[in-house]
């Protein structure tokens, strides 16, 4: 996989609003795993895309009418199939981590990449979903020097007591594994 322009090649871009300029462009130096389902626990539809675009539908289930209106994206999700999309360019803050803090810095958007997986913190996520991420994160380490292993992180590290994902479900060790 190939990173131009701050881009993923060969992948659908579906691009969002909910970003704005890092204020330091050449610091991109994390990486964040999260996970998203909606509505929560169900899988294969094209809510995430809605949410992330400003268009979903509060009408579409009970769920949607607490969330609809947040300004939320991410650089990318990787769906249970293992495909992809990109939402933002690597070079601009996406708005995936909220309120956040890494080794005594806040504000983690303004330095990281957020990854999404399409999945729970309860559900096992795919074979083809830890392939891609590998696949996607080696990509990343080769164009962004400031990455490491060593700074692949999930959002519950982040925002410890506000966010659990990517959860229990989620195999740290697979996937690094993957990565040597």
């Amino acid at each position: 996989m190939k990173i131009n322009r701050h881009r993923l090649t060969g992948i659908p871009q579906t691009p969002s609003q909910n970003f704005d300029e890092r204020p330091e462009p050449e610091d991109i130096s994390l990486l964040v795993i999260h996970c998203i389902s909606l509505p929560p626990g169900e899988f294969g539809n094209d809510y995430i895309d809605q949410l992330f675009c400003n268009r979903l539908d509060p009408g579409q289930h009970p769920y949607f009418e607490d969330i609809y209106q947040f300004k939320v994206s991410a650089h990318l999700l990787v769906k249970r199939d293992g495909s992809c999309v990109q939402y933002v360019p690597f070079d601009k803050r996406a708005w995936h981590a909220g309120k956040s803090v890494y080794e005594g810095r806040e504000r983690c958007n303004d330095f990281s990449i957020g990854i999404e997986l399409e999945g729970t913190e309860f559900v096992a996520y795919t074979d083809q979903q830890y392939i891609q991420l590998a696949i996607i994160i080696q990509a990343l380490l080769e164009n962004y020097p400031k990455l490491s292993t060593q700074r692949l992180i999930g959002h519950s590290d982040i925002a410890p007591g506000r966010k659990t994902d990517p959860g229990a479900s989620f195999d740290w060790q697979r996937l690094l594994g993957l990565l040597k």
